[in-house]
């Protein structure tokens, strides 16, 4: 059997049985780079219960943010497991530069 952390990644899938987080991962993959705000009007949220989910998805090392000036960045973390998870399972894209595809899969 493969040598890997079970109770970590057990973890990890517990967090996206919410389907608010699903969004927010699934929007972070496909818009790289979004504010608090923009993922919260994406999928029809408050900015709180934005915030308040991501706050849940890094402390799971799903997500990390980037802070420019007074703004706030957030995108996927990018291993591959969690690359192949949004294309292949969700059937989620990315566009961003360098990464400007947007796959769905049936």
């Amino acid at each position: 059997m493969t040598d890997f952390d079970a109770d970590s990644w057990a973890a990890r899938f517990t967090l996206l049985s919410d389907p608010t987080r699903l969004r927010l991962v699934a929007e972070m993959h496909a818009h790289p780079g979004s504010t608090v705000a923009e993922l919260a009007a994406a999928i029809g949220i408050t900015e709180n219960a934005a915030s308040q989910s991501i706050r849940a998805l890094r402390a799971q090392g799903w997500v990390r943010s980037e802070k420019v000036g007074r703004t706030v960045h957030y995108e996927v973390v990018g291993d591959a497991i969690v690359h192949r998870i949004l294309h292949d399972i969700i059937g989620v894209g990315h566009i961003s530069p360098g990464h400007e595809h947007n796959h769905q899969h049936p």
